[in-house]
């Protein structure tokens, strides 16, 4: 253990566990929304976010994703409300637990948005595999602290839960499930395409979208600096410098050792979706060329703000 570390953990804020003496006060299995909501929504809120953007991009690596994804324009039209209505079902599926009415509502939004589309049901567990593994992985990397085996477990579950109500069959139910069914996917079915490559870049283009302007031109290559190597080659990315790869590393590692420093998140965090700067509603969310039929016959909820 290096000097810094020692320093980081005998410099804590006296209350930054307080939250993980919550968790582990819990049961993971009975307790797993709540729990959910403490690690993604005060422990981890802007890793939980980054590991979900990695998971988005792990989706353009297998060529048949892409392709669809590709087919409907929406990356590259309208990337950013792509981009925040997914975080937005995603929150709205959580925030009151997975099988609350609200959570409900948000599957069935969501089911809704996919049943105009032909997608296997082995791409849909992959891709729920990804909403699971990307953030435990960046929190496993770059988190404040490692992830408690509750958390493990209530992430798991609620995965699952969610998956279930998609009508996803046969998923796993741990972590390791979900990891090996992951690895084991990308081992076959990653590859270069056309396709994932064009909708890499207009994601990436919309991440640059909401940092200074000064920083702009670098939002590309530290996104493509910190991909994983089968990711990079499977988006048809060219390789960058090694030492920025390093300076971007050891940059997050600094952040993960002042963090220990700050107390801990009272409030929980909400996703503030530029697309909707005074509130959306669930019927809002989904492509623009189907919220015609998407709306028909449904009754949507009140705005939700996203304070």
């Amino acid at each position: 253990m290096g000097v810094l570390t020692r320093l980081g953990l005998r410099l804590a804020h006296p209350r930054r566990y307080d939250n993980l003496r919550r968790i582990r006060a819990l049961d993971p299995e009975r307790d797993a929304d709540e729990i959910l909501g403490l690690t993604a929504r005060r422990e981890f809120p802007w890793d939980y976010s980054q590991g979900t953007g990695i998971a988005f991009m792990r989706d353009f690596g297998v060529p048949s994703i892409a392709e669809l994804l590709h087919r409907t324009g929406e990356f590259e039209h309208h990337g950013l409300k792509r981009y925040d209505d997914t975080i937005l079902i995603g929150q709205e599926a959580t925030v009151d637990g997975i099988d609350s009415e609200r959570g409900h509502a948000a599957v069935r939004r969501l089911n809704r948005i996919h049943g105009h589309y032909d997608i296997p049901d082995d791409e849909y567990a992959y891709v729920l595999a990804t909403t699971l593994v990307g953030p435990v992985r960046w929190i496993s990397a770059y988190g404040w602290r490692p992830l408690d085996p509750h958390e493990l477990v209530a992430m798991t579950r609620v995965t699952t839960r969610f998956g279930e109500l998609m009508g996803i069959k046969g998923l796993p139910t741990t972590y390791d499930g979900y990891l090996a069914l992951l690895v084991d996917f990308e081992r076959t079915r990653f590859a270069p395409s056309a396709a994932g490559h064009a909708v890499a870049e207009a994601t990436i283009a919309v991440g640059s979208t909401v940092v200074p302007a000064p920083l702009r031109p670098l939002v590309r290559r530290v996104s493509i600096a910190i991909m994983d190597e089968p990711l990079r080659i499977a988006l048809g990315m060219p390789e960058q410098p090694a030492w920025l790869g390093a300076l971007v590393r050891r940059g997050l590692q600094a952040r993960r050792l002042l963090l220990r420093l700050a107390p801990p998140r009272r409030e929980e965090f909400r996703h503030r979706a530029a697309t909707y700067p005074g509130g959306h509603r669930l019927s809002d969310l989904g492509p623009l060329s189907m919220l015609d039929t998407l709306n028909a016959h449904s009754h949507p909820p009140a705005r939700s703000s996203h304070a």
